[in-house]
């Protein structure tokens, strides 16, 4: 499972080849890197290279900025970057430098950054279009438009600036949305590591445990594996459940409460995304199986509309029927099924989709829908499916048993050519699975 895997160089020339077609010969593509984070005064958060030049290029470090120049007689694919500097590499780390980018990720040319402004302009020359996320990264936006205005100054000696801004993410979202054969192989590590993670998690759980000792536990795993953390790790116990974006990880998982796990590994830049709820002295009481029960039926429901040709919200509409009839017959709604779903009122114990795209990004590019309506499901898209219900601790209007409970499960999906995959499989996911592996566990 450990050996490491990678995007071939050729794999990162094909995706530009694409999008340098699809931008066409008269247009220029600028993709900067992210730009690095201060923490607190001098340290700066783990740097992480934007999704687009990842996916572009490869290219892992800050300060580099990538410009495809379709049709240029003297290289096509131009990186500019840092140069090499034996004193800054013996406190940060070493570089590729220019050189060692063309060799190492398959460009055609590569410049010291230092020189982006005496040569970008010259490649604007003569392009009728500028694809650029403009409104990204405000200083860099200040930069492009000052180039473009040295090559406007230029008008009546000849030169021809460009006349449109055009949102990349217009072509290269789509590009995005559907993995080739190499990304699938990152994606299921990163899900096969994140399995893993979670069951250490489901294995060392304890009452009296506080989460961040269970979020220890994921992240020994994803470390161990050469990954990090895809996003910060939700563990929240109790009613804690109940925050869907819960970060504080810090109170104790007390006997006879759930804990859900909300967490995934990004591996090589492709992310995994999971969720588990189980109960941390490994038996389910009565309501949390018959709740744990309904969202594993919304997910079943979902998963059987994931197929090509099915609208992707189609998954979202199966998921929310089943939870409303299930609480209905629970008594945790009340009234007629059409109703409760025609005016929303189920909401209030279902407050999210039911799944979002996934890929380099953990919430990942791609529209949902296509003029208007909701777009058909095709092979090559991944995401998640992830139905959950949540009972406010506070909630008057139902009984004090379900109080409290929130429960959410959460796997990642690949289309086929006739039909799905998932991805995170191996996990124990039913309310008996998670039983069953809870105990030999406590066993072992």
């Amino acid at each position: 499972m450990d050996r490491p895997l990678t995007i071939p160089v050729r794999t990162y020339a094909r995706r530009r080849r694409q999008l340098m077609r699809m931008a066409g010969e008269d247009a220029i593509v600028i993709v900067p890197a992210a730009p690095e984070r201060i923490r607190s005064r001098d340290t700066h958060y783990p740097y992480r290279q934007d999704s687009d030049l990842l996916y572009l290029c490869g290219f892992p470090e800050p300060e580099a900025v990538l410009v495809l120049v379709p049709g240029r007689a003297h290289g096509e694919t131009i990186l500019f970057c840092r140069e090499r500097d034996p004193e800054r590499e013996g406190w940060d780390g070493p570089r590729h430098g220019p050189e060692g980018a063309v060799e190492a990720f398959g460009l055609d040319d590569a410049y010291p950054i230092a020189d982006l402004d005496d040569i970008l302009p010259g490649l604007l020359e003569g392009r009728s279009r500028v694809y650029y996320h403009l409104g990204r990264d405000a200083e860099f936006d200040l930069k492009l438009i000052g180039w473009l205005n040295r090559v406007r100054a230029l008008v009546r000696q000849g030169a021809q600036p460009p006349h449109e801004f055009l949102e990349l993410g217009h072509l290269l979202d789509e590009l995005r949305l559907f993995k080739d054969r190499d990304e699938l192989k990152l994606m299921q590590r990163a899900a096969d590591i994140s399995v893993a993670a979670h069951a250490a998690a489901m294995r060392a759980a304890r009452p009296g445990m506080r989460e961040h000792e269970l979020q220890a536990e994921l992240e020994r795993e994803f470390r161990r594996h050469g990954a990090e953390p895809a996003y910060p790790c939700i563990v929240g116990a109790g009613a804690n459940a109940c925050v869907l974006h819960y970060r504080a990880n810090s109170a104790r998982a007390k006997d006879g409460e759930l804990v859900l796990v909300d967490a995934g590994a990004e591996y090589q830049g492709y992310a995994a995304d999971i969720t588990r709820t189980f109960p941390v002295n490994g038996r389910f009481g009565k309501e949390q199986r018959a709740l744990h029960d309904l969202v594993l039926r919304a997910q079943q429901a979902a998963l059987a509309q994931a197929r090509p040709g099915v609208p992707y919200e189609a998954m979202h509409e199966a998921a929310v029927a089943t939870l409303a009839e299930g609480l209905l017959r629970l008594g945790l709604l009340k009234g007629r099924l059409e109703k409760i779903l025609a005016d929303g009122s189920y909401k209030r114990f279902t407050r999210h989709k039911t799944g979002h795209w996934l890929g380099l990004d953990v919430h990942d590019v791609g529209e949902y829908r296509l003029d208007g309506q909701s777009r058909l499901l095709e092979p090559g898209m991944v995401f998640t499916v992830e139905p959950g219900l949540y009972v406010a601790p506070d909630d008057k209007t139902v009984a004090a048993k379900w109080r409290g409970i929130g429960i959410r499960i959460e796997d990642d999906v690949l289309v086929t050519a006739d039909g799905h995959r998932v991805l995170t499989e191996g996990l124990a996911r039913s309310a008996d699975e998670i039983e069953a592996f809870m105990a030999s566990a406590a066993q072992a």
